[in-house]
């Protein structure tokens, strides 16, 4: 049950989410399908708070003394970022993001694609959707390579 726990927390951290949950079950040895279950849950936890309060609190913190150049460089990056994504998906915008969700690259994630989509003030429902699915095929994506790599790695032992 605690290494199940260890899943579920692995994936609800930021940049690391459930790439880094789902090779962890597998390295384990954790079963499948339980451990894929809990790493989509557990990385889809942020994802409503995050749409929800992202923008507020970073418009909020942007004239703070400390953190302010952080939460202005925040927010333009995210609304710079997000026209040009909007520009070039046009109507194809929640596609794109479910695509920006589910690729498992650097910077890329249910974390990053859920801010951007609040940044932009997109539509907190299809938004929602659009994680959902980018988070299932990253899941699915990370867990063949895991089950790849760690599967080859194992034939050596």
């Amino acid at each position: 049950m605690k290494k199940y726990l260890i899943v579920l927390l692995i994936s609800m951290v930021p940049l690391i989410e459930l790439r880094g949950a789902i090779p962890y079950a597998v390295a384990f040895g954790l079963p499948t399908v339980p451990s894929f279950i809990i790493a989509i849950i557990g990385n889809m936890i942020p994802v409503p708070f995050i749409f929800l309060f992202a923008r507020r609190i970073l418009e909020w913190g942007k004239d703070k003394k400390v953190i302010g150049k952080f939460f202005t460089w925040c927010l333009e990056k995210g609304e710079k970022g997000g026209e040009k994504l909007k520009a070039k998906a046009g109507k194809g915008l929640y596609i794109a993001l479910l695509l920006f969700v589910g690729i498992p690259l650097p910077g890329t994630g249910a974390w990053t694609g859920t801010l951007a989509a609040s940044l932009l003030n997109l539509d907190f429902k299809k938004s929602t959707l659009a994680a959902i699915g980018g988070v299932l095929l990253a899941g699915t994506i990370m867990l063949l390579a895991s089950l790849g790599v760690l599967g080859a790695v194992n034939l050596f032992k």
